[in-house]
């Protein structure tokens, strides 16, 4: 299929990519007024956003990361799972953010990944920081009005394990256990 083929199949596609082609631009401004239109398109946008992350331009990487929180959508959770590894801070500290709105569901993929890949230093820390507060170690007002714990109060129980093994002094072998163990739990008590 053809690109052209495809924004005329959705027609918000042009204006999704011409919004992102938005994210690259000088004027900081006009990033942002891009950014909020893609956070108004809503889902629609997200295929770009994710896309988005992988831009080897930081600002757009940022952008796309900050969009993704405000969107909060579930889909996104695998692509900012990866984004906790980027090279810059900012775009890793708002990967986590937005895992951190998405709860139990941003909760999942983290998990799967941790299962696979603790020896990942950046994975662990942006791990540590989202189950920490998902499991009620790092709550404040911003994150209680955008995802109340109090919601979802067992996956507190089933989180405090990987927190602890991601705090150990071999978090790359105690973490994926534990992460296993409460991937497992939190798919059967979604079932």
């Amino acid at each position: 299929m053809t690109d052209a083929k495809n924004s005329s199949e959705r027609p918000e596609a042009a204006a999704v990519d011409r919004l992102v082609a938005e994210l690259a631009g000088e004027d900081g401004f006009a990033r942002e007024r891009a950014r909020q239109a893609l956070v108004d398109i809503g889902e629609p946008a997200l295929d770009s956003l994710i896309k988005a992350l992988s831009d080897k331009r930081k600002q757009v990487r940022w952008e796309a990361a900050k969009a993704l929180h405000d969107i909060g959508h579930l889909r996104a959770g695998p692509a900012l799972v990866r984004a906790l590894e980027d090279r810059e801070f900012d775009v890793r500290w708002l990967a986590a953010e937005g895992l951190i709105v998405l709860g139990r569901s941003g909760a999942i993929p983290l998990l799967g990944e941790l299962v696979a890949n603790a020896d990942r230093s950046w994975l662990r820390q942006g791990a540590h920081h989202v189950l920490n507060h998902l499991a009620g170690g790092d709550v404040n007002e911003h994150h209680i009005m955008a995802h109340p714990i109090a919601e979802d109060k067992d996956l507190g129980e089933i989180l405090k394990p990987v927190v602890e093994a991601l705090e150990d002094v071999e978090p790359a072998v105690s973490a994926p256990l534990a992460a296993k163990t409460a991937l497992d739990a939190l798919r059967s008590t979604r079932a």
